[in-house]
């Protein structure tokens, strides 16, 4: 038996320096070397295996103000990857047998219709009916920074209704995880806070992650930012709104910590992973899937204000991953496509941020309104100088950048505008799919 086990590890050992050895970090390193150069991306990544960390990068400012630079401890909101925290402490509860999944919310929101047929399996896969209290963007920017009481929460949450039966399909809304932060608090008598602390944080010694409160970047907390020519501060929404659903403090080393005990049944028990795991409609509980050629994972995104975060865990080579950021001039998705390209030895390229120069009469022949008869949008381009803009029906303007030959992108969505001034059209090239317009 202690011949076998010696040999055993020893073959873990070997497989830890073989994936090592392959993995390429210089290129891996040059590509954010070129997010860097070109203000990209604001953020820290990290990638373990066999819980043993193998990269780790930072780049930019925790506090742009301050000139405060981020590093690997520096601490990010990490938005809906909250859930996945969240559902692991409902089943911390189930374990312990003070609440089921089967049970109705009725007793805890008895003023919440359909309280009485809305159970907590149906909160955890988002198929409560119970509509998202952020649903009107509009409305919520407007009160997003003002600290609310759990009864002023549940009063606008039971006012906004049901938008479907329990159980009868799968609809994204943060109302069902603050709901689940609520019902944490009043199962285990304590603030989600000291629960997250007690249950997760202190046994994994996650040293950076916690429930946040106002940002301290003196506790080196980042500040959120969006990019308008250069990166101008985000509002920051008050913790007491999203609590569970969104309001959790990490980091990328903390996190993929987590993950590699999450899927390793170290949190919770490996029966109550598989109900996690288990896709009702479009989720798991907490958890997605999320497959990356032919390797299967399961994680979660996350955005709030100007942060934005991912986390996947993938059993073929016991990989966890994570990103945090707080500020993106790109599209994330993207960066975290070319770390794990990395990881699993995929082909990826180090991105071209190199622009064309437009004069201003020289974007004329792009101006104009495009219509398509594969999807019902119009597409309105206009300019600014020598800045191309577009903007689609009901979305906000986009500036674009030119890449010469009649293109022009905009990074943070992958979008790609193929103009043929000679034939009036317009070509939409985004995830893969492209999509012909035609000058008004």
């Amino acid at each position: 038996m202690i011949k076998k086990l010696i040999l055993f590890t020893m073959l873990i050992i070997l497989a830890h320096f073989s994936f090592s050895q392959s993995f390429d970090k210089n290129k891996l390193d040059a590509y954010f070397d070129t997010l860097s150069k070109y203000n990209k991306f604001m953020g820290s990544v990290a990638i373990a295996q066999n819980g043993h960390l193998i990269y780790n990068r930072t780049l930019g400012f925790a506090d742009i103000n301050e000139q405060q630079k981020a590093n690997e401890n520096t601490k990010y909101r990490i938005g809906s990857i909250s859930k996945t925290f969240t559902a692991t402490l409902i089943f911390k509860a189930i374990e312990e047998k003070k609440i089921g999944l089967d049970q109705t919310i009725q007793k805890f929101f008895p003023d919440i219709k359909n309280a009485v047929k809305i159970t907590i399996s149906n909160l955890l896969y988002h198929r409560s009916g119970i509509p998202d209290f952020t649903d009107d963007k509009e409305e919520f920017l407007k009160w997003h920074t003002q600290p609310k009481t759990e009864k002023e929460m549940l009063t606008m949450i039971s006012k906004g209704g049901i938008d479907f039966e329990p159980d009868t399909q799968s609809d994204y809304s943060n109302s069902n995880y603050l709901l689940l932060s609520y019902i944490l608090e009043k199962t285990f008598k304590m603030p989600y806070a000291q629960i997250l602390d007690k249950y997760i944080a202190k046994p994994l010694a996650l040293k950076n992650t916690f429930l946040g409160k106002k940002i301290n970047s003196k506790n080196n907390e980042a500040n959120s930012y969006r990019f308008e020519r250069d990166w101008k501060l985000e509002d920051e929404t008050d913790i007491s709104i999203p609590i569970g659903s969104g309001g959790i403090v990490s980091t990328p080393i903390d996190l993929v910590k987590f993950s590699t005990a999450l899927f390793g049944g170290k949190v919770i028990s490996l029966k109550s992973l598989a109900q996690m795991k288990t896709l009702n409609g479009k989720y798991g509980m907490g958890i997605s899937a999320i497959p990356f050629y032919d390797k299967a994972g399961f994680g979660h995104s996350g955005s709030i204000d100007g942060f934005s975060a991912t986390l996947s865990y993938f059993n073929d080579g016991n990989i966890a991953y994570a990103l945090t950021s707080n500020g993106t001039n790109f599209n994330n998705n993207s960066i975290s496509l070319a770390v794990l390209s990395a990881v699993f030895n995929k082909d990826y390229s180090i991105p071209d941020f190199k622009t064309v120069e437009q004069s201003t009469t020289g974007l004329n022949k792009y101006l104009g309104t495009y219509a398509s008869t594969s999807i019902p949008i119009t597409i309105t381009i206009t300019k600014d100088n020598t800045t191309l803009i577009a903007q689609a029906t009901g979305q906000p303007a986009i500036r674009l950048s030119s890449k010469g030959n009649h293109e022009f992108i905009f990074e943070d969505a992958g979008i790609i505008l193929a103009f043929n001034p000679a034939e009036n059209q317009m070509t939409l090239k985004q995830g893969g799919k492209e999509f012909k317009f035609t000058k008004e």
